[in-house]
């Protein structure tokens, strides 16, 4: 008995979707270990300590906004790369 209504099935999800939760999947999954890695070294207690809490919080933190920093600099360039190439196809056009 499945959950999800009738037709909403991973069988009817696109290629596009299955890629994109593929590659989130795969950012979540580094981001998971590498603040573990870096944050957590106590394994004698079962809770997480203050100072783990703070590191993985400011490790996330840190990703987040860097990985927005790059998304916002990647569409800068396209933006340029789109409008050089598009000047570039009007200049042609002049031209014949």
């Amino acid at each position: 008995m499945s959950v999800l209504p009738p037709g909403t099935g991973i069988d009817n999800l696109d290629t596009e979707q299955i890629k994109t939760f593929k590659d989130f999947l795969i950012s979540y999954n580094k981001l998971t270990e590498l603040c573990f890695k870096d944050c957590v070294n106590d394994f004698t207690s079962r809770t997480v300590k203050p100072q783990e809490d703070k590191c993985s919080l400011n490790c996330l933190e840190k990703f987040l906004k860097a990985n927005q920093r790059i998304s916002q600099r990647f569409q800068e360039f396209q933006m340029v790369a789109n409008e050089n190439a598009l000047a570039a196809a009007q200049k042609l056009g002049q031209k014949v």
